[in-house]
């Protein structure tokens, strides 16, 4: 019985072959079709002949099948190569869509405005700050220092940041203007990338206040490669503290800071620089002061203090922000990605405007990110989760908190190397920064504030507290030469490097220690900025220049109001700048 139940009995095999209902059919009934039998349903419908059915041998079905399908076959890959299908329609394609190439037309450029025609006064050089006597004072050695008020010129403040330009009529399509450079030239701390109250000489060298703790940067921002300066502290804590003198003659603090980094604070007070306390040599970092310099040890008046600071590639800097960075693999391409010829992308959306006698790009400068501030100042009521817990590290999930590996500031006193007080340096490249949204009426910078001006990077920065005054020097005569660049900038009197000193060659199995990048003083990159900022004024030119299809074209007009590719509401005038003291 198990057996009978088991095995069901093989049905007849029909002569003919009967298509079960249940299949889909191959093609849409026709319009005129109709039942061959007339039913209650449909009582008008007319009897038609059904059609013979023709049997065909095995041979016959299977030849008359393989035929049918090497049929389709065919016009299948006929279909796929046309690209259509039967109806007409896109047929799917079984690998994915080439990647589409954006035209050059679609690609971000810098905004332009409608201004007037320059005045002739514009094509004269940019002059630099009115220099007015403040005081003096006597520094370490007993030298007298005096230090001015500097006027008539503008102040980098409430998100806008300023650099001098001319007039220049080799530039009809950027509206004639242009970058420039006013005295004195070369790398010295910022005249305009300063807070208020901060006196300088007229080197630009030597830096003091009678007010609290507040900063200023130099006209030098570095964004790889490995670079060295020097401060000297010529009015801080005494050196040799006798009885009746007072504890000191002010404070100071010297660091690296970006450009989000508070001019009105000091060095270290925020998540966007870093700084060093003359009191007990401490390192400062988000506002929070912890020890460095061994025990006893404080920053005083005739010391020297060299900040060494180090950065990886633009290439690997660009992965680390995009979340492209692998560590297994990047790491060890870092000495070929030093060799890589990819340049950055440098978009400036800047306006000339007019201050007193001098003309100025004005452009949005970058602003504080919520990510870093709440990483300075974390609420405990906040709900935690997993981004903002994580500490900062190449990989995170935020751009903001995204650091550079193989970075790091060492920090030297009268030549002596004290350690290494940061590593891992917070990223600065966009999406990493950003820069401040605004709409003005029609105007808005939306979509455009993760651009890169070329103004970013790690800049010197000191900050002094009533009556400290420091000295910076940015070589190339250093007091206390790092090891290694004393025998790098050995030079003759007439500035050629000394031939008797042997070449050191690099052995390619040396150890990493010997594989570092060159340092360098910061004062060569002054030279290589004005370099990267002549280039890009002729890359914006000659963009402009074809979109203009190959003309100038005089943009001054008021027939022009309506061309396309100018900024809504563009200025028709050149604007006025006012600045409260």
């Amino acid at each position: 019985m198990a057996t009978d139940n088991g095995s069901p009995r093989r049905e007849h095999t029909p002569s003919a072959t009967i298509i079960p209902p249940t299949l889909p059919q191959k093609r849409a009934l026709e319009d005129d079709h109709v039942p061959a039998v007339s039913s209650p349903l449909n009582p008008d419908a007319k009897t038609i002949q059904k059609p013979q059915v023709q049997i065909q041998t095995p041979d016959e079905t299977q030849a008359a099948m393989s035929r049918e399908k090497r049929a389709k076959k065919d016009s299948l890959k006929k279909r796929e190569a046309k690209g259509t299908a039967p109806g007409g329609q896109d047929s799917s394609r079984t690998t994915p869509d080439p990647k589409k190439v954006d035209p050059i037309g679609n690609e971000l450029a810098p905004m332009r405005y409608l201004l007037a025609r320059p005045k002739p006064s514009d094509f004269e050089q940019s002059r630099g700050p009115v220099f007015t006597s403040h005081h003096d004072v006597q520094g370490p050695d007993g030298e007298a220092i005096e230090f001015f008020e500097t006027s008539e010129h503008v102040f980098n403040k409430k998100n806008y940041h300023y650099t001098h330009c001319i007039a220049d009529p080799t530039f009809p399509s950027m509206f004639y203007y242009r970058g420039t450079e006013p005295e004195p030239y070369g790398a010295h701390m910022s005249f305009e990338d300063t807070a208020s109250h901060i006196y300088f000489d007229k080197a630009g060298r030597h830096v003091t206040s009678d007010k609290g703790f507040r900063m200023t940067r130099a006209n030098v921002a570095v964004r790889e490669g490995r670079w060295y300066w020097e401060c000297k502290v010529t009015r801080g804590i005494l050196q040799d503290r006798k009885e009746g003198d007072p504890e000191s003659h002010g404070h100071v603090r010297i660091g690296w800071a970006r450009r989000e980094a508070s001019l009105d604070a000091p060095v270290g007070f925020d998540a966007y620089s870093y700084g060093l306390r003359d009191v007990q040599g401490q390192k400062v970092h988000m506002s929070r002061p912890k020890d460095f310099f061994p025990p006893g040890e404080s920053i005083k008046e005739g010391d020297v203090i060299g900040l060494e600071i180090q950065l990886p590639s633009e290439s690997l800097h660009r992965k680390v922000v995009t979340g492209q960075f692998n560590p297994a693999v990047d790491l060890l391409d870092e000495v070929e990605a030093e060799k890589s010829i990819e340049a950055p992308n440098i978009i400036r959306d800047r306006v000339p405007i007019r201050f007193k006698s001098n003309i100025y790009f004005e452009r949005i400068d970058y602003a504080p990110t919520k990510e870093l501030e709440d990483l300075m100042n974390p609420s405990p009521m906040a709900p935690g989760s997993g981004a903002s817990s994580e500490a900062p590290n190449p990989n995170h999930a935020l751009p903001a908190l995204r650091t550079l590996p193989k970075s790091h500031i060492k920090i030297y006193k009268n030549g002596k190397l004290m350690g290494t007080p940061w590593t891992n340096l917070m990223a600065f490249l966009p999406p990493a920064s950003k820069i401040q949204h605004q709409e003005q009426g029609k105007s808005t910078n939306a979509g455009r504030e993760f651009l890169d001006d070329g103004s970013l990077g790690y800049s010197p920065a000191v900050s002094v507290f009533r009556g400290g005054a420091v000295e910076v020097n940015f070589g190339p005569d250093f007091w206390y030469p790092p090891p290694g660049m004393e025998k790098n900038n050995t030079t003759t009197k007439d500035g050629d490097a000394n031939a008797d000193e042997d070449v050191v060659m690099k052995d390619a199995d040396a150890p990493e220690e010997q594989k570092q990048p060159e340092l360098r003083p910061v004062y060569e990159r002054y030279d290589e900025q004005i370099v990267e900022d002549i280039v890009y004024d002729i890359i914006d030119e000659v963009g402009f220049w074809m979109a203009d299809a190959g003309k100038v074209r005089d943009r001054t007009g008021k027939g022009e109001k309506g061309v396309a590719g100018l900024l809504p509401g563009g200025r028709e005038e050149i604007k006025e700048l006012v600045q409260d003291d």
